[in-house]
């Protein structure tokens, strides 16, 4: 099958500098989710369609681009006559000898199923029109019927009153047989009230033809909806996340507030996990059995373990946290932090690029920048380690069992022996020994005869 994305608008009604189609929603741009969607279905021609935004469009698409999958191609359309023009754009690429699937780059929550359910209906000698009935059609093309058979489109601007009582309109997703669809588009008119080239009007030309015109619909009107503003982009945006928490509820994920969460790639989530309200998930987030979230926490391309506990308004990106931890509140987690069994990361804890062994703990106002923390370790409030120089980065070593007392600094590189305590306050700028006590303080001083300075008077 040949796929043909419409994606040329410019979308003056987004307000925005951005081509309408690499706006985003739940993460990725509208164009994508078309894509992706495309690419379940096995084409093998894929191409996209693009006019305002120069090279924005194209550049993205190819970023797209993977192998084993078919290969993305681009047309320009260059002015905009009208979707019939647009898909004439891609006709020197396409295969004569498959059908041809037409999506559009604004319509991003079409499932594959629906488009499963199209092409069926189709074959490989049928016109196929995805269609739907709406209560308030208004300004979409409707369908014309006659003995139940689909004998042509007519857009709202140019149909009779009895025609815009219809209720069934066109979605615009179709699929053709692409040895008509040539020569339908040759034969197009822009004689209408946009003085454009509508694609929909190769319905006529198909019956005319004496080439069957049949219908499938999607499972919700959700499926076939645009975006033309911000409006609509807002309400698409909590139409998916509320089907996206919908797909968690039926898998058996406790959601406080199913109205309150955004998954912005993909969420994958084991038996008993329970998440509370104004949760934010990117990338690939991995929820093992029982973990618990707490409100107001950001998930960024995460592994949590089971049985662990994410308290409010946490961070967490490119870090994975050991079975039964608990983390938080008002901690973060930064990429490359990997944390062992039941650690203990406490409120206004930072750790970055650093492994916490199990049973470790830094429970109040630390820092922890490129270190290797065994078990068992106690990590004081106020502690950092000081791992920057001002131009390299190096790593400090706190060995199994050892004690940092509160409001110490570690100057890497050091290594903290196995057993060690430091003292409160110690800056430590060399090794700690193994199971001694290492302190490094000024010595405390009372200053006699002095006296609190005041204002002097005006």
């Amino acid at each position: 099958m040949n796929v043909v994305i419409l994606a040329a608008g410019m979308g003056k009604r987004m307000q925005s500098a951005l081509p309408k189609v690499l706006h985003p929603l739940a993460g990725k741009p509208l164009l994508q989710h078309v894509i992706d969607t495309a690419r379940l279905l096995r084409p093998s021609k894929l191409c996209v369609i693009y006019g305002h935004g120069g090279a924005a469009v194209p550049e993205m698409v190819a970023k797209l681009a993977t192998s084993g999958e078919a290969p993305i191609d681009t047309a320009l359309q260059q002015p905009q006559l009208g979707t019939g023009h647009a898909v004439m754009q891609a006709v020197p690429q396409l295969d004569e000898t498959v059908p041809t699937l037409v999506l559009y780059g604004d319509v991003p929550l079409t499932t594959s199923d629906s488009l499963r359910r199209l092409v069926d209906a189709a074959a490989s000698d049928k016109l196929g029109i995805l269609t739907v009935e709406q209560a308030n059609p208004f300004g979409l093309g409707r369908i014309v019927r006659e003995d139940g058979r689909i004998v042509r489109i007519v857009e709202e601007k140019d149909a009779s009153e009895t025609e815009r009582a219809i209720r069934e309109i066109n979605s615009g997703i179709l699929v053709v047989p692409t040895r008509h669809l040539k020569r339908w588009l040759a034969a197009l008119s822009n004689n209408n009230a946009q003085g454009e080239y509508y694609l929909t009007d190769i319905v006529a030309q198909a019956v005319a033809d004496g080439v069957e015109v049949v219908s499938a619909s999607p499972a919700g009107e959700w499926e076939v909806a645009g975006v033309n503003s911000k409006v609509q982009l807002a309400e698409l945006e909590r139409r998916h996340q509320l089907n996206i928490a919908n797909a968690l509820l039926e898998k058996g994920v406790t959601l406080m507030d199913p109205s309150r969460i955004d998954v912005r790639g993909e969420l994958i989530c084991g038996r008993d996990v329970t998440i509370d309200v104004g949760c934010v998930f990117e990338g690939r987030v991995e929820l093992a059995d029982g973990v618990t979230v707490g409100p107001h926490c950001v998930l960024v391309n995460a592994h949590i373990g089971a049985g662990a506990q994410i308290k409010p308004f946490c961070h967490i990106e490119q870090a994975t946290v050991g079975p039964k931890s608990q983390i938080g509140p008002y901690a973060r987690l930064r990429p490359g932090t990997e944390l062992g069994e039941d650690v203990h990361i406490g409120n206004f804890v930072e750790i970055k690029n650093s492994q916490v062994a199990a049973h470790s703990k830094a429970n109040h106002l630390a820092y922890v920048g490129d270190a290797t923390i065994g078990s068992r370790v106690n990590i004081g409030a106020g502690t950092i380690t000081c791992n920057y120089d001002g131009a390299n980065k190096f790593r400090t070593v706190i060995e199994d069992d050892a004690f940092i007392g509160s409001d110490s600094q570690l100057v890497a590189p050091v290594t903290v022996g196995k057993g060690a305590t430091l003292g409160a306050g110690t800056t430590l700028t060399k090794d700690a020994p193994a199971g001694k006590l290492t302190i490094s303080r000024a010595k405390q001083m009372t200053i006699e005869g002095w006296s609190r300075p005041v204002k002097k008077p005006k």
